[in-house]
C-alpha cells in the first residue's frame, strides 16, 4: 500500500499575518470611509448655508428696488448702513390699497441675521415712531423680527456713492443736500466658509 500524503493546514503563525493584514485593510478602508462620509456631511453643510446666504440677499434685494425715495418722505432719511446693520424705509403695494410705507432693518446679532419689519404707514409722522422703533431694537409687535441665517461672523456694507464704493456717506453737496446713493455692496462672512459672499444690489429709489 502506498503512504498517503499528509495534508498540510496553515500554521499558527500564517493564520496571524492573513488576519493582521486583514485587519489593516478594513482599517484603511474605513478611514476611507469615514473621510468621504464627512467631506459630503461637510459638502452639504457649506450648500445650506450658501442657499441661506441667497435667500437672504433675495430678500434685500427686493427692499432695496423698493426703497423709498427720500422726496417722498419729505427728505426724510430713507436709508442708513454700518457694519453688521442696515435700515431702509421700503414702499409695499397691497392689492386693492394705496402704496404704504414700512421700515426694514438687518441687523447680525450673535451670529444670527435677523430682519424686521415695521407696520405699513401712510402717516409720515408715524413713520418716524416705526423708524425709532425698528432702529433702537425696541421690542413692539409692529416689527416682528425674523431670523434669515444663523453662523455669521459678520456683514460689512459700503453704497455707491460719488462714482466709488464708501463705507461711511459722501460730503454732502455745495446746497447741503446729501448725495443719494446708487447701490449698495452686502458682504456676508459664514463661520463655515473661506471667504464671505458678496452681493450688489441697485437701489430703486434713487
Amino acid at each position: 500500500m502506498r503512504p498517503q500524503k499528509r495534508r498540510r493546514g496553515f500554521t499558527l503563525v500564517e493564520l496571524l499575518v492573513a488576519i493582521s493584514i486583514l485587519a489593516i485593510l478594513a482599517v484603511l478602508g474605513w478611514r476611507g470611509l469615514d473621510g468621504i462620509v464627512r467631506a459630503r456631511i461637510a459638502l452639504t453643510q457649506q450648500m445650506e448655508v450658501t442657499r441661506g446666504m441667497q435667500l437672504a440677499f433675495a430678500q434685500m434685494q427686493s427692499d432695496c428696488e423698493h426703497l423709498a425715495p427720500r422726496s417722498l418722505l419729505g427728505n426724510r432719511v430713507n436709508l442708513l448702513w454700518e457694519d453688521d446693520r442696515l435700515t431702509l424705509v421700503r414702499k409695499v403695494y397691497n392689492e386693492n390699497e394705496p402704496t404704504q410705507l414700512v421700515v426694514v432693518s438687518y441687523r447680525v446679532v450673535n451670529g444670527t441675521l435677523v430682519r424686521r419689519e415695521s407696520r405699513g404707514t401712510r402717516d409720515l409722522v408715524q413713520l418716524d415712531a416705526l423708524w425709532q422703533a425698528v432702529a433702537s431694537d425696541a421690542p413692539t409687535e409692529s416689527a416682528t423680527p425674523v431670523v434669515l441665517q444663523t453662523g455669521l461672523a459678520a456683514m460689512g456694507i459700503q453704497v455707491w456713492q460719488a462714482n466709488a464704493w464708501r463705507k461711511e456717506a459722501a460730503p454732502a453737496t455745495e446746497g447741503g443736500q446729501p448725495l443719494e446713493p446708487d447701490g449698495i455692496q452686502v458682504s456676508l462672512t459664514s463661520q463655515g466658509l473661506a471667504a464671505p459672499m458678496v452681493k450688489a444690489l441697485l437701489l430703486g429709489g434713487t
